[in-house]
């Protein structure tokens, strides 16, 4: 299984550069994305992530997040993205509530 790094930055600056990079791996039967380094997220990139997860399960391929970090697993709840992006409910359980600064 190829892994791919998510890298620090989900920014709205990244989120160009995260579709083109995941783009590339579109087509590998199994691919996991490492989010463990992640610290900022933007909702743009959230957008990314969520299309190339369900563009790959159209496709009939397998598509898992191998690590993630507090920040992109904080995102994907308060987004409601939890369930696409393969984040089980128990991981959510386990985490503080988190006060939307926006």
């Amino acid at each position: 299984m190829n892994t791919v790094s998510l890298g620090e930055d989900l920014g709205i600056e990244a989120s160009a550069e995260l579709k083109e990079r995941l783009a590339a791996h579109l087509d590998a039967s199994e691919l996991a994305l490492d989010g463990t380094t992640v610290r900022r997220v933007h909702t743009a990139a959230m957008q990314v992530l969520c299309a190339f997860f369900r563009t790959r399960r159209e496709m009939g391929r397998r598509t898992e997040l191998s690590g993630c970090s507090d920040a992109l697993r904080d995102a994907a709840r308060l987004l409601g993205l939890s369930a696409q992006l393969g984040l089980t409910d128990q991981q959510d359980l386990n985490k503080n509530t988190v006060e939307n600064a926006a």
